[in-house]
């Protein structure tokens, strides 16, 4: 039987373990990304290590979260991890080089090879033919030190592409459809991989589009295969040495295939507030609308902005409407510039943001209250734009661009196919690295600001822990709703501050009455319901809880990333053996759970005591993460490694 490419990937770079479906194995990673909001975290954590040197083929550290500098947090920050970078060989992408998962693209990314990253939407990595893994930043930590990375060996969907697309769709409503069939949930274990003749039809930029919001299915990653297409880009990068042919075999085999013409597709919009709510366009046209933001790592590319840019050319954004264009890197936004598109741009009305993720996390351009946003980006989650009640609907860009023309939702089909732009690549791109910090061969002074703290402190696993339940939730909780974005990420490196954000939207007393609890040894459970702790890789949401008293979770599942990341800071992941027990249990119960070390030793099921009700849970950990959990995290575990 032959092999997908991710198979064959995988196989290259396996050290533990065997490659047999949902069995754990560790693979060698090559190479490393970081944004700021994470990535300061992360490098306290390598340091505390006590690790000299990365010891990844290449490790970069993107400055692209918290680009404001509105108070001397971020800009603190900033420093620290320049110099920091410098002294351990990692290089440093400055603010205004661009979003970390765009310029890895252009600048470092390479077919065949694996990429960590402390970032969910890693998996951009995929459209060259990249397995490309979202994490949180200890397991990233480790992977620079050397360390592999653990994850359940994947099962793998298939996802043959047909046909071509038609004017006026695009690569957008490709991964819009996918998460229509998919959903967001229960896809916890699986990678995607495109396969078939479309993908021939796709360029890079394209591929990276799909693989990009892969992210929100809940998988481990997207890819494509490396073929001519992809060689073409990376030419065009001045990087041709990094090309490798990478096709799957003719007869791979695939646990599921799901065949899609893409000739038949149609545009399509995610509806608030969850990717998966997905309409045909022509359901919602002439939607009135309040703002167009166009940008963020999914669709800002230099073929995504130079359609736009011929679409607004001679024409005006509707005077209702706030139009926003974020380039998503240096390169796109100096090429616009050099060929006159950027100037069509903002003759149309167009605010021209910084080449960062911005509007995408919350961080300004909120919209106004009840307001109706389309958006190019990736995530629509309930007060995620930073306006609470934000209807925030997921589009692509040419209807981004024609809908900010008309004031309304439009529908591209409404327009003539003949009128369509359609966008070569070019045959070079503009190549300018000067915003890229190299390593430094000399020891230097590492800056830490007053906002720079310590990685926090966990303890091994108490044999016995009681408390109360401090929160019950529902289903889909995403990190935002566990942690904030936008305004709050200045907080990332001081845990004790950030910790007073915990749950803020879902109930403003839950930090400040756990922390009071903490204090008298009173600890904290929070129940939750179905694909529990979607969305981003912010291991913050993990850390913050702990810093509480949080020291576990009783959910009906759990998503990939965070659930790694409460096991790598001590906090037990609890499944509900019978779902039927969310209903048994309220917020403000008691419980108790006791025999704690050897259930987790053995992995037998862990009992929780609620005011007399006993509820059965099964512990969502490998034998190696028991071990983890056992020492009080993944910091402590590698320390006593060392």
């Amino acid at each position: 039987m032959g092999r997908s490419v991710t198979y064959k990937i995988l196989e290259e770079h396996l050290v533990e373990g065997t490659l047999s479906a949902g069995e754990e194995i560790g693979i060698r990673i090559d190479q490393t990304l970081t944004q700021d909001a994470t990535g300061t975290m992360a490098y306290l954590q390598f340091e505390a290590m006590g690790i000299p040197q990365v010891k990844t083929e290449i490790s970069v550290s993107y400055v692209d979260h918290n680009t404001l500098q509105t108070g001397f947090e971020n800009a603190d920050d900033h420093k620290y991890l320049q110099t920091m970078n410098s002294n351990f060989g990692i290089y440093h992408s400055k603010a205004g080089n661009g979003i970390c998962h765009q310029v890895h693209l252009e600048r470092f990314g390479k077919p065949g090879a694996t990429l960590l990253g402390s970032d969910s939407h890693t998996p951009t990595g995929g459209g060259i033919g990249m397995i490309a893994i979202g994490a949180g930043g200890l397991d990233v930590a480790v992977a620079m030190g050397g360390g592999p990375f653990f994850l359940a060996c994947p099962r793998v969907i298939n996802i043959k592409l047909t046909g071509r697309l038609r004017a006026w769709v695009s690569a957008k409503d490709i991964i819009l459809k996918v998460l229509q069939i998919l959903t967001t949930k229960g896809n916890v274990g699986y990678v995607v991989e495109y396969t078939g003749p479309g993908v021939e039809t796709l360029s890079v930029p394209e591929r990276a589009t799909i693989t990009n919001m892969g992210a929100e299915l809940g998988v481990t990653t997207s890819l494509f295969p490396s073929d001519a297409v992809t060689k073409k880009f990376l030419e065009a990068q001045g990087r041709a040495e990094s090309w490798r042919e990478l096709l799957p075999d003719t007869d791979a085999a695939y646990d599921r295939v799901i065949e899609l013409d893409l000739s038949e597709l149609k545009p399509m919009i995610a509806c608030p507030h969850s990717p998966d709510n997905i309409k045909d366009i022509g359901e919602l046209k002439g939607m009135k609308i309040d703002q167009v933001a166009i940008g963020s790592c999914t669709n800002s590319s230099y073929k995504d902005l130079m359609i736009v840019a011929r679409i607004l050319k001679g024409r005006k954004a509707h005077s209702d409407i706030s139009f926003v264009v974020a380039p998503g890197s240096k390169q796109v936004f100096q090429m616009l510039a050099e060929n006159g598109a950027l100037a069509d741009i903002i003759a149309s009305g167009a605010r021209i943001m910084e080449s960062a993720c911005g509007f995408c996390i919350g961080s300004g351009q909120a919209p106004v209250t009840k307001g109706i946003s389309l958006r190019t980006n990736n995530r629509n989650f309930e007060g995620r734009s930073g306006t609470a009640d934000g209807q925030i609907y997921l589009v692509s860009p040419e209807v981004a661009a024609l809908s900010a023309i008309k004031g309304e939702l439009a529908d591209p089909l409404d327009y003539d196919a003949a009128g369509f732009p359609r966008v070569d690549m070019p045959e070079k791109f503009s190549i300018d690295d000067s915003l890229i910090i190299p390593p430094s061969k000399t020891k230097t002074a590492i800056f830490r600001g007053p906002n720079i703290g310590e990685p926090p402190y966990t303890e091994p696993l108490a044999d016995e822990i009681r408390g109360v339940i401090g929160l019950k939730v529902g289903d889909k909780i995403t990190t935002d709703h566990i942690m904030p974005a936008g305004q709050r990420l200045k907080y990332r490196s001081n845990i004790p501050e950030y910790s007073k954000y915990v749950f803020e939207g879902v109930d403003p007393e839950f930090a400040a009455r756990s922390l009071e609890n903490r204090k008298k040894n009173i600890f904290t459970i929070i129940a939750g319901g179905l694909s529990y702790g979607q969305g981003s890789s912010r291991e913050h949401a993990a850390i913050c809880p702990m810093y509480l008293g949080v020291r576990a979770i009783m959910a009906k599942s759990f998503e990939r990333i965070h659930s790694g990341n409460l096991v790598n800071f001590g906090i037990l992941p609890l499944v509900f053996k019978s779902e039927a027990d969310y209903d048994r249990i309220s917020q403000g119960m008691d419980f108790s759970m006791t025999g704690l070390i050897e259930a987790v030793k053995r992995g037998s099921l862990i009992t929780v005591n609620t005011g007399g009700t006993l509820i059965e849970l099964e512990l969502l950990a490998t034998q190696r993460q028991r071990g983890i959990l056992l020492a009080g995290g993944l910091l402590n575990y590698t320390r006593n490694s060392i």
